[in-house]
């Protein structure tokens, strides 16, 4: 047996309080990336402490960073002053599967980059060619040398017009990034609208980077000489604010979220308002409320890209429509296998048919039960906490380490607003599962946007 971290919760309590929501995990990860670009410190503010972030500032500083933190307050300055590596190691890449993330600002730097196929679970198309296309368009070389990919451009990259067939949040970011420094113009067409996409390009305006039109699916780079330093704060987490109105939505509760950004999420708000879940928005924060005693509705769900239902917020609302009296859809449209989770929810005794691995259908109320069960990601880990705050009895969730990945001291949040939730070392327990994905890189690998 091995050791492994659980979280041990009983449900069937009502919430009430506020629980402050912090920085974007996915915001964070590439301003950490983006530093490469620039010989001047970055100082970046409100930096979530979670496994992923911390994980890539340790990558930054193995590339030559200088990192000064992380301080408790979430505050990091990193200063790219000397030489970047531009060999990604193959442990590293395998460690931290969203590496790619680092190839245009380092190709862009350096004029080369060599990098191994991001590890994971690789289903359906490569999503790793929206990247290669790109380059190569930019006028780079790309070649495979011993399961590695090597990408030259030794007189720089020059502007492009790139069109995504399929829209990808990350290779927007990263061919964005490596246009900030080419020569000449660069247009991205049907390019990602997420907020993320947008604090990473008026960050880099505000280092001396001539981007417009992030927002909208067409984006124009002008490219600079250089770029100078600056202060980022991490702007908040529209997964973590929708997680937690989804848990207060699922338990029948009452819970102020602050210092999130509700107009980033008129998806989720819709699926709660048309239910009957009381949603009150204020600038920096949201008020949700569904202590009242009518029957929630249900509402089919369909996930697609920004400003469309977050694929992240598509498990904890699988939970939520557990909850709701009668039958809805949901149809995943990013990511093949994102469903499979349900089949452990099943198991604590919802009522889901799926259809095939893109939609499952979703039957309630159910009244859920406590079981063992093993977190396969972070969203779904998610999910399995709010499902286990819902049912009767006691649910050992094991693997929070997925959990860690996403959601920074998920439980002494939760603690604060009533649940009961802990956290304890033991032995590693076999669990059956029904998943078998086994964190989000399968999803980054598999799919036609999201992660990658």
């Amino acid at each position: 047996m091995t050791q492994d971290q659980q979280f041990i919760i009983r449900g069937g309590r009502i919430l009430s309080g506020t629980v402050r929501v912090g920085g974007a995990k996915n915001a964070a990860l590439k301003v950490i990336a983006a530093s490469l670009l620039s010989k001047e410190p970055w100082r970046i503010e409100r930096l979530p402490l979670v496994e992923d972030v911390l994980r890539v500032v340790e990558l930054v500083r193995s590339l030559g960073v200088a990192v000064s933190g992380p301080q408790v307050d979430g505050t990091v300055i990193l200063h790219a002053e000397g030489e970047v590596v531009s060999d990604l190691d193959t442990e590293i890449a395998k460690r931290i599967r969203a590496s790619i993330v680092l190839t245009g600002p380092i190709l862009a730097r350096q004029g080369r980059v060599s990098f191994p196929h991001p590890g994971g679970c690789v289903i359906g198309e490569r999503p790793i060619d929206v990247f290669l296309k790109g380059y190569r368009a930019m006028g780079a070389e790309v070649a495979e040398e011993n399961d590695r990919y090597v990408v030259t451009a030794l007189g720089g990259l020059r502007g492009a017009d790139i069109f995504f067939p399929v829209v990808s949040v990350t290779g927007t970011e990263t061919l964005m990034m490596a246009a900030t420094l080419a020569k000449g113009t660069t247009v991205l067409r049907n390019a990602a609208m997420e907020p993320e996409v947008a604090s990473l390009a008026d960050f880099l305006n505000a280092c001396g980077a001539r981007i417009s039109g992030h927002g909208t699916p067409t984006i124009r780079i002008e490219g600079v000489d250089a770029l100078g330093g600056g202060t980022y704060r991490t702007m908040p987490d529209r997964i973590e604010t929708g997680s937690f109105a989804l848990m207060a939505a699922a338990t029948r509760s009452k819970i102020a979220i602050e210092a999130c950004e509700p107009s980033h999420l008129d998806a989720l708000w819709d699926l709660l308002q048309y239910a009957g879940v009381l949603v009150e928005k204020r600038e920096q924060s949201v008020l949700i409320d569904a202590t009242g005693s009518a029957p929630l509705a249900p509402k089919n769900i369909t996930t697609h890209e920004y400003p469309g239902f977050a694929t992240d917020l598509q498990a904890p609302a699988v939970v939520f429509l557990t909850q709701c009296s009668g039958a809805a859809r949901v149809h995943e449209t990013i990511f093949e296998g994102r469903l499979q989770w349900t089949g452990d929810l099943v198991r604590m005794g919802a009522s889901i048919e799926m259809a095939d691995p893109h939609r499952v259908f979703v039957h309630g109320p159910a009244s859920l039960r406590g079981r063992s069960i093993k977190s396969p990601d972070i969203r779904a880990g998610m999910a399995f906490v709010i499902a286990a705050l819902v049912a009767e009895g006691e649910t050992t969730i094991h693997n929070i380490y997925q959990i860690d990945r996403g959601y920074e001291k998920l439980e002494e949040r939760l603690r604060r607003i009533g649940a009961d939730i802990r956290r304890v070392t033991g032995n590693q327990e076999p669990v059956i599962s029904t998943s078998s994905v086994a964190d989000d890189a399968s999803y980054a690998l598999s799919g036609r946007t999201g992660k990658f």
